[in-house]
């Protein structure tokens, strides 16, 4: 028998409670992902159905495609680098901005194993979800530390921490 999707059992269990959820309420998602690189909306796209609940996701992996895409503001990211809660707000709020999505969530991380620093190490990850709300935005922001984890499992935390933020 062969195994029916690509990603790892857990990852789709979290997708497969995120779409049912979210479907329940009529509620649309939208993702912005730096440092999981699509593992997001891959993991939802597993789902059927999930067309009813994923309206977009981005992969902005370079900085340049966080300002053009979503609207990240140069100043952001030149004054607080692209793994900051300042950057994932941004592109929280650039996802909802740019689709027609209810929820968004972002992801910008340093997965490694190069690229961290004494103040940002691998393993350093952010988090935002910005919630279109009939008045201004709710936007809420969060920053993690995925010790002791290699590059694909700082990925798969990452994917599943920004699962948890999709969900109601």
């Amino acid at each position: 028998m062969t195994k029916d999707t690509l990603l790892p059992d857990e990852l789709v269990a979290k997708a497969r409670e995120v779409v049912e959820a979210n479907r329940k309420i009529g509620r649309k998602l939208a993702v912005a992902e730096s440092c999981t690189g699509g593992l997001v909306c891959a993991a939802l796209t597993e789902i059927p159905g999930s067309s009813e609940v994923l309206d977009a996701g981005y992969v902005t992996y370079s900085n340049e495609a966080k300002i053009a895409d979503l609207h990240v503001s140069e100043e952001v990211v030149a004054t607080f680098g692209a793994v900051s809660i300042a950057t994932a707000w941004a592109m929280a709020q650039g996802a909802l901005d740019s689709s027609s999505a209810d929820v968004a969530v972002a992801i910008t991380g340093i997965a490694g194993p190069d690229g961290g620093s004494p103040n940002k190490p691998v393993g350093t990850v952010v988090f935002a979800r910005a919630e279109r709300m009939p008045g201004p935005d709710d936007v809420t922001a969060d920053q993690k530390l995925f010790e002791n984890e290699n590059r694909a499992g700082v990925r798969l935390q990452a994917a599943l921490c920004a699962l948890d933020l999709l969900m109601p």
